[in-house]
């Protein structure tokens, strides 16, 4: 008896140029117990911001979000704030994503103030990876960068409990501001070299409408790089795949390799292939986006009409703020605040 024919393939949509969706960072709470500066600052939001769940998407949207979202293309899904670890019953909702079809990678982002205490159970949940944030080793500039409410041991400790737990490589992302921060750069380096963990400078960027950016204060890729081959050279790696953010160099001497995150002086848009969902179900094509379409209505009507929907939105998008970054700030157009996408 001969079997039949398999079934062909999804027509997986592309956006206006010719960008496939293939990434998903989801916030999963719009509340952070940081107060950065250059995200989330203390005098422009307040402490309670993002605690009240009514607004917020249950587990169960959540899963049927996700399961749209695979069959539109996506198969790396990032977890997001806020800070997702305040989100109740977390590793819960990990083992649910961890089992939606045709995912290949699961990730977090974190300030990992309170990874310590979560690191196992969400590794045991089937979270493979973590990215956290760490913009100073000196106890007094986090405490000050944090907005006075980060304490930097509680940070390494998240890392240790991160390590113990079996996570891999971590990453870890710094992002540097000239005259703030940029002293900080060398002591990361050489804390985290022969960790086996991949530390990445971010460009400080314009994202959302309180964070007080200005040109003088982006510290370029290229000078970073400079300062620190001069005490540790440097060699270009290729790029694992396809639309990778970081360009990454490796320790000539073998001791790990760093990324560099240029959105400002090179930016990358052309290569864009993700989307960003709040925690109220409404999605950013872009980091940099004005408005967001909300999908929290269509969850209730299941996966089928999600995916219609998804496929509609992505095809007509044609985002590259930062390839247009002049011309668009010079526009005044508002951005969606950082905290509501996850970066």
């Amino acid at each position: 008896m001969s079997r039949p024919d398999p079934l062909p393939s999804p027509v997986l949509p592309l956006d206006r140029l010719g960008r496939p969706l293939h990434d998903l960072r989801l916030s999963v709470i719009e509340a952070c117990n940081f107060r950065c500066g250059y995200c989330m600052p203390a005098d422009r939001v307040p402490d309670d911001y993002g605690f009240d769940a009514a607004g917020r998407m249950s587990f169960d949207e959540i899963e049927t979000l996700v399961r749209g979202f695979a069959r539109v293309g996506v198969r790396k899904l990032r977890l997001t704030g806020g800070e997702p670890l305040l989100r109740r019953g977390l590793p819960e909702l990990v083992a649910r994503l961890s089992a939606v079809p045709g995912l290949d990678d699961l990730a977090m982002t974190t300030n990992a103030s309170l990874l310590a205490r979560h690191a196992q159970a969400l590794r045991d949940a089937g979270l493979r990876r973590l990215t956290i944030s760490l913009d100073a080793l000196a106890p007094d500039r986090f405490r000050t960068l944090s907005g006075g409410r980060g304490e930097v041991d509680d940070v390494l400790a998240g890392i240790a409990a991160a390590e113990a737990a079996g996570f891999g490589a971590l990453k870890i992302n710094c992002v540097v501001q000239r005259g703030v921060n940029e002293d900080q750069v060398l002591p990361l380096v050489e804390h985290f070299r022969h960790s086996g963990h991949v530390l990445r400078f971010i460009e400080y960027m314009d994202v959302g409408n309180v964070n007080g950016w200005a040109a003088e204060r982006v510290v370029p890729s290229a000078e970073l790089r400079a300062r620190i081959a001069a005490h540790w050279p440097l060699s270009v790696l290729d790029p694992h795949y396809r639309g990778e953010v970081a360009v990454r160099h490796g320790f000539v001497d073998g001791g790990g390799e760093i990324g560099f995150v240029s959105s400002v002086s090179t930016p990358f848009c052309g290569d864009c292939h993700r989307a960003r969902v709040a925690a109220d179900g409404s999605l950013y094509t872009c980091l940099f986006a004005a408005s967001g379409q909300p999908l929290r209505p269509l969850l209730a009507l299941g996966e089928d009409a999600l995916v219609d929907r998804l496929a509609q939105v992505w095809t007509r998008r044609a985002d590259r703020y930062s390839e247009l970054r002049d011309a668009e700030r010079r526009r005044g157009r508002r951005r969606v605040e950082m905290f509501l996408v996850g970066g």
